[in-house]
């Protein structure tokens, strides 16, 4: 972390090289500001699942990410007073999860528990998990959606071997349509997309029926759209 701590200056410039100066800037959230009013708040949060180490945590006065101490409810009830603090009116508050293995499609019950309370407690829209490099299964929560992996969109891992039965080099963009009153989920698409030799291309409609089925291990109900785009269907309310 010293070394951190001696390059923020110079990865980050002006007031944007504090962010991880302590625990409580690792803690706040990124702000986006909307053009038709509201707010985008981005929260992270890292979790030791992902290969995240014990020490790369912030404290007081070092710098780091906001670690939690397990996934669990209690953890999810413990980062909701933060979460719930920062919400104003027309906020729509993003969750941004690095918590779980590279490789499966296995949700722990400690990850769908601490989503949930992050929903039920901390009034989260979006679950936004990350870590998996292949797309895994999604949750509808209460009109709200837990992303449990959204998989790599691009980056330089093609070619590497050992992992096809995952498809890696599929992936999906996604594009969820919320109520700015409610935060309530109206309707979400999926763009399935390929990597190939560092470019994003239309995936076939072959692959977008492979990642339907492979979407469907956690329940995920997805149909085809039009243009190729997936849309995804759940029972309002639930």
């Amino acid at each position: 972390m010293e070394s951190l701590r001696d390059k923020l200056p110079f990865w980050l410039a002006g007031p944007e090289a504090r962010k991880l100066a302590d625990a409580a800037e690792a803690q706040a959230p990124a702000v986006i500001e909307c053009r038709q009013g509201g707010r985008g708040l981005v929260f992270g949060l890292a979790s030791e699942t992902s290969g995240v180490p014990r020490d790369w945590a912030a404290a007081a006065q070092r710098p780091g990410v906001n670690l939690l101490e397990d996934l669990s409810a209690r953890s999810g009830v413990a980062a909701a007073p933060r979460i719930a603090a920062e919400r104003r009116s027309g906020d729509i508050v993003v969750a941004s999860v690095h918590w779980g293995g590279n490789w499966g499609y296995d949700v722990t019950p400690g990850q769908r528990a601490f989503a949930r309370a992050l929903i039920d407690r901390a009034g989260v829209d979006v679950v936004h998990g990350h870590s998996s490099h292949h797309a895994k299964g999604i949750e509808i929560y209460r009109d709200r959606p837990i992303l449990y992996g959204c998989g790599d969109l691009i980056n330089d891992y093609e070619g590497i071997e050992g992992y096809e039965a995952f498809r890696p080099g599929l992936s999906l963009m996604y594009f969820p349509t919320f109520d700015a009153d409610s935060g309530r989920l109206l309707e979400f698409a999926l763009t399935p997309m390929r990597l190939r030799r560092m470019r994003l291309e239309r995936a076939t409609q072959d692959d977008a029926a492979w990642l339907r089925v492979a979407l469907g291990r956690l329940g995920t109900r997805l149909e085809e759209g039009e243009g190729g785009e997936l849309a995804l269907r759940w029972e309002r309310g639930a």
